[in-house]
């Protein structure tokens, strides 16, 4: 069976970012699959390449996490004209698998539905138009009515949805009840991330000393909101010396941030490169915990943060500032907790623990580990996804995690 991976996205392990459809492409080619991946770089000119058995086809749409909403949308609308015109001279398509955001990814898997005739299966991994109307991005009242329509448009055309959180399957559950809807979030790649002792040369190497560290690593944008997390090593400074932090990414956000910390006075907060996914192992090294940060939205709580799971697969304690299904599990597997932003003083009560008893923190962190192995690795993903093409209703993953289709 031949599919077509449409993710304008596609980043390797080398490259860093959201690897996702990496790792999942790989395993489908594993299992006898044949993928050709149609994706974007910022490079002049197209480019072909085969990297472990994904044909992946590179085409010349630039992007970057810091462009406005005007170069976004130029971006997703070049990317949607020139996909459709390669995808067409690709011969021998049997499914097309389209990953979402952006929205016109779903638009032109569609039209590739009705011009190939061929099926689709649509992935979201974050809720659009709903997130970025809720974040204020799009206001125009018939540019909304419009994009709610594309919406419904391509999850009814859609064979089959796959949802990465409970919250964005209830929410397509809503407006396609009978639609075949998978749950398949982001995971955990439990061999590449080891749950291992602090790497104490590296701390020093950092500045840290005998220090509690606390990291975040990844987009720093306007979703991020990681002013939050400025109010809360605030509040870690009035109580406890022995506490620093690092961020680590890169973002629209990340120059306001560092003028922030300037201002604030804060010393023990130290700013990193992006990293690639063996530089993020690298660094998570040195952290005994990892900060979660997302702008206090309702379709927020529904992500399903690669941070978040990269974090579990490392053993470390998760501190999450927004509520949810992520907020849910780290609780109830004793992984983590929640941290109010609007109030950083009771964030720290719930901190102060860990910093008294090792043992505490060091349960917590076998835990997240634990939990990682047993709901999130990559190989139950993949697992799901094939199941996914190989029209499997109910797959028993292991005796506590249960997969279900919900249609």
């Amino acid at each position: 069976m031949k599919i077509l991976y449409i993710h304008q996205y596609f980043k390797t392990p080398e490259e860093g970012g959201a690897i996702r459809s990496y790792y999942l492409a790989r395993g489908l080619v594993e299992a006898g699959y044949e993928v050709e991946m149609m994706t974007a770089h910022n490079r002049p000119a197209y480019e072909k390449k085969d990297i472990e058995g994904i044909t992946v086809h590179y085409l010349p749409v630039p992007y970057e996490n810091a462009f406005g909403f005007l170069r976004r949308i130029i971006a997703f609308v070049k990317f949607y004209f020139l996909a459709y015109k390669k995808a067409k001279s690709i011969t021998g398509t049997d499914i097309i698998y389209a990953t979402s955001t952006p929205l016109t990814v779903g638009l032109l898997a569609l039209r590739l539905k009705k011009k190939l005739k061929v099926p689709y299966y649509f992935e979201v991994r974050d809720l659009w138009p709903e997130a970025p109307v809720q974040m204020g991005v799009i206001k125009n009242p018939f540019l909304k009515r419009w994009l709610k329509k594309q919406e419904g448009r391509i999850y009814r055309e859609a064979d089959k949805i796959v949802a990465l959180s409970p919250g964005i399957r209830d929410h397509i559950k809503n407006i396609v009840p009978h639609k075949p809807i998978y749950i398949i979030p982001n995971m955990s790649d439990c061999h590449f991330f080891n749950l291992t002792p602090k790497n104490k040369k590296l701390e020093q190497e950092i500045g840290f000393k005998d220090q509690f560290v606390i990291g975040y690593f990844g987009a720093i944008g306007r979703v991020n909101k990681l002013e939050y997390f400025l109010d809360f090593i605030e509040m870690l400074n009035e109580t406890n010396s022995k506490v620093s932090f690092l961020i680590i990414g890169k973002g629209g956000s990340l120059s306001g941030l560092k003028e922030k910390t300037e201002r604030k006075n804060i010393k023990n907060l130290k700013f990193l490169p992006f990293q690639n996914k063996a530089g993020v192992r690298r660094l998570l090294g040195v952290m005994d915990a990892v900060y979660i940060s997302f702008d206090q939205k309702p379709v927020l709580e529904t992500n399903s943060p690669n941070k978040y799971f990269d974090a579990l697969a490392a053993g470390k304690l998760v501190i999450t500032n927004t509520d949810g299904w992520i907020r849910e599990m780290a609780e109830s597997h004793q992984c983590g907790f929640y941290a109010d932003p609007n109030n950083p003083k009771s964030a720290y009560e719930k901190l102060a623990p860990f910093f008294k008893d090792k043992n505490l923190l060091l349960q917590h962190q076998r835990n997240a580990r634990n939990l990682a192995e047993l709901y999130y690795s990559r190989q139950i993903q993949v697992q799901k996804l094939i199941g996914v093409f190989n029209n499997e209703h109910h797959l028993k993953i292991n005796e506590e995690s249960v997969y279900i289709l919900t249609a």
